[in-house]
């Protein structure tokens, strides 16, 4: 037993916390421990800190309660002590020590402030001890892979109140995990810290630590305040960015402010401008869809984020072949890593292209941000970047079987499936039969069509006429085959791909909603779809599915076979609301938000597909990730679907068609929506059965709001 156990320990129930910044983050449980095998403290995907607990008097405090900032800077926790009979110490009753855990993090270190309060009638010399460890295992070990070898760990460097743990890579780098005290430890040794806190009766002491990958100033309350100071600054200015939300409903702004907050903390400043991490734990690092997606979620609220997710992924463009990577000239990453794995080559993901449709996606993201912002700085400044991409996206669909745009991947080491849903067993056939490859994903098309469309109309307003007409004609062309080829009369819906044979896998799946979201559909076959997508096989009550009930693999346990993913419903419901049925929009943003309120108002990356029943919450996927970029990027799609808002920047009008107002809201006010070189406010309120949008200030910015109601 170790110094911390209790018989029945129950810490693995306990929720878990999340901390971010930079290219580092914290997952601990509500105690401020960390202690099983998938927390710890993360830098560029190594995990620094293994073990992290805290004892008073060798025993596992008791918990009162625990939180995270709603700006996501500072966690903090509240302890108290068990019973303290120590031998040969005055006997303290529980619950008369109060240990409070305040803990950031800011420029890849962890702050950490214990502050222990007497609430006794008499002095204390409160014993605490702190037990560490860091295995510096790689972000994929942790995610059970196992590897034939490992580096070394070096001698730990133990000073009178400082330790540092080092373990050298097979490449050959050398990282280390190093622990500070403002207060010089009653004992320290390379695997924990004993203090013996002398505390007046009433009284409080703190105590101040610091863990990073190198040495540092003995930690004070001074450098404490100042760090987190600084963070705090830094992520006012993140939630600040674009346009703010609110509405008449106190829940519903808790969803959409603990929205922007999970955004603002998984968002990281880059030299090439702001880039929205994936998510934690798993994906803290750049991802080439999810930003991509999380970008056209946020798009009409905060065009900033685009672009810095235009300019990081232009500069990460293949330039060369590599089975290994999956790599192409002109094709756009899918993932990148910074672990010992990935630079060794044990894993291909250090710079990963297995993604095929994050190209198209990329070419969608430019054409959607210049029209949207008017603004053509950003595409010219990529314009080479976008050529490449777009030849890149042609050349495979010539080369191809099928004439689609499809996948198959070059080595056994990498990703089996490359479309977004990218498990194992995510394609299939009727009969539950994989597909042989290449494989072409229905909504892989529809974005390839929206990226034809896209570097159609982008060459037009630069009179690249003959380059306009070529792109538009071959957008039309692949509308056409998509519809010939990936609609089954009989099923009265699109097949989820087609194989390297040409034959179509024959399943209902929610791809087929972001085919409406490109606007691949003719309107007869958005509105069976439409239907489908809202039908009970599909629609549990709490979303979408990703795979309807009564097919073949359905499973709502699974990662992509029945579960629901916030940021596919927000998809499908674009695509239902592009083809005007804004009612059932306002029905799955309800779902939604009722959902988010089952989850403490954050959106985790996926839940189970279990269908609604009375009295019951939706059930978690137990190891989704939280927060999740575009799962919290969902409420932003979702309710601009439902107000039925659009922006063409380069005409400095808001096109409002149709809005309809989330139930149970009278208003939604949207402030300081920037438009061109204009900001304006907008609210939308419901007056009798009708919803109204009311502009203020666009006469003097010169904007037009145009309401179609």
């Amino acid at each position: 037993m170790s110094a911390v156990d209790e018989p029945g320990d129950k810490r693995g129930l306990l929720p878990r916390f999340t901390l971010k910044d930079g290219n580092s983050f914290l997952l601990a449980d509500a105690l401020g421990d960390i202690h099983s095998s998938d927390d710890g403290f993360f830098t560029n995907d190594t995990r620094l800190l293994s073990r992290f607990e805290l004892a008073i008097a060798r025993r596992r405090p008791s918990l009162l309660g625990a939180a995270i900032a709603q700006d996501n800077t500072i966690f903090t926790t509240h302890l108290t002590n068990r019973p303290l009979t120590a031998p040969g110490e005055l006997s303290l009753a529980q619950a008369v020590i109060h240990v409070e855990r305040s803990r950031f993090i800011w420029e890849e270190r962890v702050h950490e402030r214990i502050r222990v309060t007497n609430f006794s009638d008499r002095h204390a010399d409160v014993p605490l001890t702190l037990l560490f460890a860091a295995d510096f295992a790689d972000i994929f070990e942790v995610q059970g892979q196992v590897r034939k070898q490992r580096g070394v760990c070096l001698s730990p460097q133990v000073h009178a109140s400082s330790v540092c743990l080092s373990y050298r890579g097979l490449d050959h780098i050398e990282r280390s995990t190093c622990l500070a005290f403002s207060v010089t430890p009653h004992m320290l040794s390379s695997k924990e810290a004993e203090f013996r806190l002398p505390v007046a009766s009433g009284a409080s002491r703190e105590l101040y630590l610091e863990v990073g990958a190198d040495h540092m100033p003995m930690p004070s309350a001074e450098r404490f305040a100042e760090a987190s100071e600084k963070l705090r600054g830094s992520m006012h200015v993140r939630l600040r960015q674009g346009a703010s939300i609110t509405s008449s409903g106190r829940l519903f702004n808790q969803w959409l402010d603990q929205s922007r907050s999970d955004l603002a903390l998984l968002t990281t400043a880059l030299p090439t401008g702001l880039y929205p991490y994936a998510g934690i734990p798993w994906f803290a690092t750049q991802f080439g869809r999810d930003a991509i997606i999380t970008a056209l979620q946020t798009l009409w609220i905060s065009p900033q984020l685009a672009a810095g997710v235009l300019n990081f992924l232009a500069s990460k463009q293949a330039t060369e072949a590599s089975s290994f990577r999956d790599s192409q000239p002109g094709k756009i990453m899918h993932e990148t890593r910074r672990g010992e794995m990935a630079a060794l080559g044990e894993v291909p993901f250090g710079l990963y292209y297995g993604g095929v449709d994050t190209t198209p996606l990329f070419i969608m993201l430019a054409g959607e941000y210049e029209r949207r912002t008017g603004d053509r700085t950003v595409v010219d400044g990529i314009w080479q970047s976008l050529l490449a991409a777009i030849r890149w996206i042609e050349d495979r669909m010539a080369s191809s079987p099928t004439g689609f745009l499809d996948y198959a991947r070059g080595e056994s080491s990498g990703l089996v499936n490359q479309s977004w849903k990218d498990s194992h067993d995510s394609m299939f056939h009727a009969d539950g039969s994989f597909p042989v490859g290449p494989v072409a994903v229905a909504e892989v098309q529809g974005y390839a069509y929206a990226a034809l469309q896209a570097m159609s109309e982008l060459a037009r307003h630069r009179n690249l006429m003959d380059a306009h007409e070529g792109w538009a004609q071959s957008a039309q062309r692949l509308r056409a085959a998509i519809e010939a080829r990936f609609w089954i009369p009989d099923m009265g819906f699109y097949a989820i791909a087609l194989d390297g044979r040409g034959e179509p896998c024959r399943i209902f799946a929610s791809d087929a909603g972001h085919l409406l979201y490109c606007g691949v559909a003719n309107e007869e076959r958005a509105a069976i779809v439409s239907a489908k997508l809202l039908s009970e096989r599909f629609c549990s009550g709490w979303g979408i599915r990703t795979l309807a009930e009564q097919q073949v693999r359905y499973n709502p346990m699974s990662y992509h076979n029945g579960s629901i993913w916030p940021h596919d419903t927000s998809l499908c419901a674009a695509g239902i609301a592009r083809y005007g049925a804004r009612a059932s929009v306002v029905q799955l943003l309800s779902q939604i938000f009722e959902t988010a309120i089952h989850f403490n108002m954050r959106l985790p990356e996926l839940y189970c597909g279990f269908t609604r029943a009375a009295g019951q919450s939706p059930v978690p996927y137990p190891v989704a990730c939280l927060p999740q970029a575009w799962a919290a990027g969902s409420a932003f799609l979702l309710l601009q679907s439902s107000l039925g808002i659009s922006i063409d920047g380069r005409s400095k009008s808001i096109h409002v068609t149709r809005p309809m107002l989330p139930q149970g809201i009278e208003s939604v006010v949207v402030t300081d929506l920037g438009i061109a070189d204009a900001t304006i406010d907008l609210e939308f309120r419901k007056i009798a059965n009708e919803v109204v949008v009311l502009p203020s200030r666009h006469f003097q910015a010169g904007v037009r709001v145009l309401a179609h109601l």
